[in-house]
């Protein structure tokens, strides 16, 4: 990998404390105590399918009370979202919450902005990864090791970069949906998140 910092490389959007650690703990508590099913990948059909080659993760959603208070903080952060990245945003999607356990990844791919496809999905514009629990080099109670957001950039030599280990549970990463990027395998604890997309 590069030296260089993905938040200036990939113009990412951050906020610490997006969630507050309780909050988060809450959600967490929601998603494990909820049955999941498998998440679904986009591409081949419009509706989405489940393929294990290429994403595997549960998608566990809590109640709709927390799915509503993710949805208004997302909507309240929308205009800062538009300023850094210099576009007129509409409403995000119903935010997804997602587990991924021991082995669980999510392969290189984009969100959409591409042009390359006709679907529902093509409309998405700016991505957003809320972590509600940390990574960690070593394993740590609460915590969770591998499962790094990795950004390519394939342009003219350039290759991949993680975000950083050392962010804090609750915090928001936002990027243009054209953007490739992946989850490396999970190898120690779960790691619990939240996705959506601004169109």
């Amino acid at each position: 990998m590069i030296e260089l910092d993905p938040a200036t490389h990939f113009k990412l959007f951050t906020l610490e404390n997006f969630l507050d650690q309780r909050m988060c703990r809450e959600i967490i508590a929601e998603m494990i105590a909820v049955a999941g099913d498998p998440a679904t990948v986009y591409g081949r059909d419009s509706s989405g399918s489940v393929d294990e080659g290429i994403r595997r993760a549960m998608r566990n959603t809590p109640s709709s009370a927390t799915v509503e208070m993710v949805t208004y903080k997302l909507d309240e952060c929308r205009r800062a979202v538009e300023e850094h990245f210099g576009v007129s945003l509409g409403a995000c999607e119903e935010p997804q919450f997602l587990r991924y356990r021991v082995g669980d990844f999510f392969v290189a791919h984009q969100d959409g902005n591409t042009g390359l496809m006709r679907m529902d999905t093509e409309a998405r514009r700016v991505s957003v990864v809320i972590f509600l629990n940390e990574q960690s080099d070593l394993p740590q109670e609460d915590t969770y090791c591998g499962g790094s957001l990795l950004f390519h950039d394939w342009r003219g030599g350039q290759s991949s970069m993680a975000l950083p280990a050392s962010r804090k549970a609750g915090t928001f990463v936002a990027f243009r949906s054209e953007t490739t990027h992946e989850v490396t395998p999970v190898t120690y604890g779960e790691r619990y998140s939240i996705v959506s997309w601004y169109r």
